[in-house]
């Protein structure tokens, strides 16, 4: 595997709205066409943020501009922003976007992540329909996020409740046609009880007009461990692949990145592999032969983004396999005094969150934000994948 060509998708402007991108992702349509779509606003984590969507029509090497077809709707009486958002085709040209909004009105003034209690703001699930490619977009209709089990004398909210609802994937579409959504458990506000994070699936079998659940993927029963940012594809036997940024509440430190696969669209899971590297994983790009491209951020070691290949989903990744695709050449990382104070540290971060995605020719384009504080771009490196032996 090598990289054969690199570029910027869009850049940021500074001072103005625009001035941090990120959160990039992309998907590649069954008529040739690339879309990516990433947050612009003007800090990190900022009130003025929104989605914009560019089109790819030569594979990913030129783009379109940037275009704001995602309006953030009023929820509840309360003014909102879309943090993020991701595509999946599920017919050709039948798209279904996925996008996470935050309430801007309730806690107004305040960052995405309370310091104090590790808690965040109020979040929703959005979803919205194309039928033509990504040029036109049906209203947004609101995921139900309900309380999925009966509360125990004195226990934590954050053990039974999905809370505010964080979306880390796009919806997966199942050889059956049912589509699963990965949401990840957040604690409210000014929850100050222990967090017992966990990550759940969600199933719909009308074409994401009606969801049940939630299903438990990921999740230590101590609360000591979290897995965050879970992002999972569908391999061509059917098993989902999740991939998990792992985090030690107690030691305050990341952990490698854990593996985890079910054969049966979500509903049991094998157990937990550590993948010997760490920390943050991309979206894997699952080639059509069953071969993975895995990008990941190594912010605490080497400060880097790099990316291996594994034969198989289930399969060790090749350290030979390995390409460099950013390195970060400032100091980046630092040590938190709590898990609270990290999660609040994330909108300082100016590398990171790679996305892979297999291109219709075969190679896989490999999207990640960097920059400085001030001014983040979004850049794509393109990646060829040798043929299988």
């Amino acid at each position: 595997m090598k990289i054969v060509e690199t570029g910027i998708l869009a850049r940021g402007v500074a001072d103005t709205a625009r001035a941090v991108l990120s959160f990039p992702s992309v998907v590649s349509l069954s008529d040739g066409t690339v879309l990516a779509l990433f947050r612009a606003g003007s800090r990190k984590d900022s009130d003025d943020e929104a989605i914009e969507l560019c089109r790819s029509l030569d594979g990913g090497r030129t783009w379109s501009e940037p275009r704001r077809c995602f309006e953030a709707p009023v929820l509840d009486g309360r003014r909102g922003t879309l943090k993020v958002c991701y595509l999946t085709e599920l017919a050709p040209g039948h798209l279904l976007a996925a996008s996470m909004w935050v309430d801007r009105e309730t806690y107004p003034g305040q960052p995405l992540f309370n310091a104090e209690t590790e808690g965040c703001l109020p979040m929703v699930i959005l979803l919205a329909d194309s039928y033509d490619f990504g040029q036109t977009w049906t209203p947004w209709r609101r995921v139900p996020m309900p309380d999925d089990a009966e509360p125990q004398a004195q226990e934590p909210p954050s053990r039974r409740n999905i809370g505010p609802a964080s979306l880390t994937n796009p919806i997966l579409k199942l050889p059956d046609g049912t589509l699963a959504m990965s949401v990840e458990t957040n604690k409210h506000y000014h929850d100050a009880s222990k967090w017992y994070q966990r990550v759940v699936l969600f199933h719909s079998h009308d074409g994401g007009q009606t969801w049940e659940g939630p299903v438990t993927a990921s999740q230590d029963p101590s609360g000591r461990i979290f897995y965050w940012d879970q992002r999972a594809g569908v391999a061509p036997d059917g098993r989902i692949a999740a991939f998990l940024w792992t985090y030690d509440s107690e030691t305050l430190t990341y952990l490698n990145i854990h593996r985890r696969l079910s054969p049966d669209g979500g509903f049991a899971w094998l157990p937990l592999e550590d993948l010997g590297f760490a920390d943050q994983a991309s979206h894997p790009a699952i080639l059509p032969d069953g071969r993975v491209v895995l990008a990941w951020v190594d912010r605490f070691r080497s400060q880097s983004i790099r990316a291996r290949l594994a034969p198989s989903v289930d399969a060790a990744f090749d350290p030979q396999s390995e390409v460099l695709i950013y390195a970060h050449t400032a100091e980046q990382a630092s040590a938190d005094d709590d898990t609270g104070e990290l999660l609040a540290g994330m909108s300082l971060w100016t590398f990171g969150l790679p996305y892979a995605e297999v291109l219709p020719d075969g190679d896989v384009l490999v999207v990640y934000y960097a920059g400085s504080e001030s001014t983040m771009d979004v850049r794509w490196a393109r990646l060829q994948v040798a043929a299988a032996p």
